[in-house]
């Protein structure tokens, strides 16, 4: 109070106000005295005359060190420019990594900003949210902090898509309406059905949160009536035997959901969470989902790290032993793997999402041929198993063995496949086998392989998009030189310029105004992105089988976008077709591993392309709602190309739309935001 003396807030608010709401969001996590300190203190060092040596002088070393390392990350908020971002997020988990106690501070100091962020600027919010639920949300899973990365998800996506929030809260209070009864008469009923078999538990209902509930709707086919789970029951138990033991009394006395049971218990997620679950057609034939779980790990859930301070040896701290002993995994290896991802990286743009990457956490459980269990993100392939086996497998991997039978490398692991990675002596990575991983680890190792005929690329890409938007003005390239050009933009040679265009960083119209002042606003930008077609497919894919004289298709059959997964099919007289590594048409090939050629999508498309999805949705019929439907996908920034309807029922109607989108990524989100109409029953991307 002090050294913040009369300095306010952006609310109005003293602003001793907020160090002593970060402290208290702290202390209801009972840490350590050094750390509720360090989050009154936090602050003083950057917006004070206070000094570190202050610090030291008046609380001790150890709360200097922990001060002096939240004002580090304080003075590193990702900005906007992706450079910088990713050099911040780099310094950022490596600071993170050396103390947990830092990182807790600052998502406590994250939560309480984001709490007041409606007082900010409304142009520096979206920032902040995005920042919040890309690097700050993910890192407080990654420890298992449940309870803080929630609330930081709900109130970034309330800044971020207001419209989604506001229409998936619709329709919960219609649920509530609806439902909201019969969730106390469910809970009472598993409560009396386990306390006849004779063990005591306490059961209570929980509804999804909005954003969850969003996420659920991009990755699903279905529409919000249709999904399972926005009401689940969880059920505390004294002990880890009672788990099983009300798993086997819950299973006998309603219907399992097949395929809807997970064990979590046995194979805990990395970041020690552990439970039950499952879902069953319970009481009223409603389909609920349970999470079975005793005191100590519906703690840890909720609290992840900060569930294991304690007293041992007469001072309180982090209980390491305590915390590998309660969940059988260490949640701190998650922040060490991501400093994997930093020594990996070489700077640059991609680094950034290879970290995200790898703070999600979907998980799958598969075994190296001794036993050792390997958690892989959903989706993971042979070189995201080798990589996280060890760097050197990875670099080495030449083929894989799932469950004692070859497979392509391409292969998505399963939960218990036992995975055998067969070695080359080659250290060389293909640039095409990014296409082949989902794991930031196994993506920035090969990225270090491929970087220098990547910067090839994005400089002949650059070259030539200056050279288009010089010539369109009428001038030419060669009559100039770009060394006034480097000296205002501060570059240091004609390469990287052309390499900072290539990847987006400088606008061409800019240098060209730069290179002729009289042209000044008088250039148009040439045409950002470009319809995806056979005849340009050589800009947007490479890898194997991309020889001279192969006519490319795409396949018509699932319509691949910038951001899927794609494989290449070579047939004689026929050349080489692109299609999704999902698409339904590959089932025919499945058993000549000779036609199949690895692609992947060139920069090119990644940044200037135009590609068609094809979109199904089942509508209820009533008026107006096929103009809802089109607004929505308008609002997402959609273009409608084609539009098919046919009346397959008197209350339901198919839609068939052809929309004009950006990437895969873009397709997804109009997808989610479809689903959340509540006429719309199911929504899906067709592919084959």
């Amino acid at each position: 109070m002090k050294m913040h003396g009369s300095q306010l807030r952006a609310s109005g608010d003293p602003y001793f106000a907020h160090p002593i709401q970060v402290a208290g969001i702290l202390t209801d996590y009972k840490l350590d005295t050094a750390t509720i300190v360090t989050a009154l203190l936090h602050d003083v060092v950057e917006d004070t005359s206070a000094t570190r040596d202050d610090i030291a002088a008046l609380f001790g070393e150890e709360i200097a060190v922990l001060v002096e390392g939240v004002t580090k990350l304080s003075r590193l908020e990702l900005q906007a420019e992706h450079t910088r971002q990713a050099e911040n997020l780099r310094k950022f988990i490596l600071a993170i990594s050396k103390d947990v106690r830092v990182l807790l501070v600052k998502l406590a100091d994250r939560l309480h900003n984001m709490r007041t962020l409606k007082y900010v600027k409304p142009e520096k919010r979206e920032r902040i949210s995005r920042e919040t639920l890309e690097v700050y949300a993910p890192l407080g899973r990654s420890i298992g902090i449940h309870s803080i990365a929630s609330e930081l998800e709900e109130l970034a996506f309330e800044h971020l898509n207001p419209t989604a929030r506001t229409a998936i809260e619709r329709r919960l209070e219609a649920l509530k309406l609806e439902h909201g009864r019969a969730t106390e008469i469910v809970a009472h009923e598993v409560e009396q059905v386990l306390s006849e078999a004779g063990i005591v538990a306490r059961v209570f209902g929980r509804q999804k949160t909005p954003y969850s509930i969003w996420r659920k709707l991009q990755r699903k086919t279905v529409g919000f009536s249709s999904l399972s789970d926005i009401y689940g029951f969880r059920v505390i138990v004294p002990f880890e035997d009672d788990c099983y033991r009300a798993l086997g009394v819950i299973h006998r006395a309603w219907p399992m959901v097949p395929e809807r049971f997970k064990d979590f218990i046995s194979t805990p997620k990395s970041n020690n969470y552990r439970s039950l679950h499952t879902t069953v057609v319970g009481p009223g034939g409603l389909r609920i989902e349970m999470q079975i779980r005793t005191e100590v790990m519906d703690r840890i859930a909720e609290d992840g790290v900060a569930a294991h301070w304690a007293y041992k040896n007469q001072s309180y701290g982090l209980d390491k032993e305590a915390m590998a002993a309660e969940g059988g995994r260490d949640p701190l290896q998650n922040l060490r793997h991501l400093v994997q991802v930093v020594e990996h990286g070489e700077g640059g743009e991609d680094w950034v999402e290879h970290a995200k990457l790898e703070m999600y956490l979907d998980q799958v459980f598969v075994f190296t041929p001794k036993g050792r269990l390997i958690t892989l993100p959903r989706g993971g392939m042979a070189l995201d198993f080798a990589y996280a086996v060890h760097t050197e497998v990875g670099d080495t991997a030449v083929g894989v063995k799932v469950n004692g039978e070859l497979k392509p490398m391409r292969t998505a692991l399963q939960n218990g496949d036992v995975v055998e990675i067969i070695r080359g002596s080659k250290r060389e990575a293909p640039a095409d086998w990014r296409s082949l991983t989902v794991t930031g680890r196994a993506r920035s190792a090969i990225r270090r392989h491929i970087r220098g005929a990547e910067r090839e690329e994005f400089l002949r890409l650059g070259r030539a998009s200056l050279d288009q938007t010089v010539t369109k003005a009428g001038k030419a390239l060669d009559q100039v030189s770009l060394k006034p050009v480097l000296e205002v933009l501060g570059i240091a040679t004609e390469a990287d310029l052309f390499e900072a265009i290539g990847r987006g960083r400088i606008s061409p119209v800019k240098v060209a105004e730069l290179l002729f002042p009289a042209l000044m606003g008088k250039i148009k930008p040439a045409q950002q992105r470009k319809p995806i077609q056979d005849a340009r497919a050589r800009l947007f894919v490479r890898g194997g089988g991309l020889t001279p004289g192969v006519s490319v298709h795409f396949g018509a059959c699932c319509t691949p976008l910038p951001g899927d997964r794609i494989v290449g099919i070579l047939e004689p007289n026929k050349g080489l077709t692109v299609h999704t590594i999902d698409c339904q048409q590959l089932a025919e090939y499945a058993d000549d591993d000779t036609v199949w050629q690895d692609l992947q999508w060139t920069p090119q498309a990644e940044q200037s392309a135009l590609g068609i999805a094809r979109l199904k949705a089942t509508v209820r019929n009533g008026v107006g709602v096929l103009g809802q439907v089109t607004t929505l996908i308008g609002d997402a920034g959609g273009n409608i190309r084609n539009l098919n309807l046919s009346h397959r029922h008197q209350d339901f109607f198919d839609l068939n739309f052809d929309v004009e989108v950006e990437d895969a990524k873009h397709a997804t989100m109009i997808m989610a935001a479809l689903r959340t109409n509540p006429s719309v029953d199911t929504v899906e991307r067709l592919k084959g």
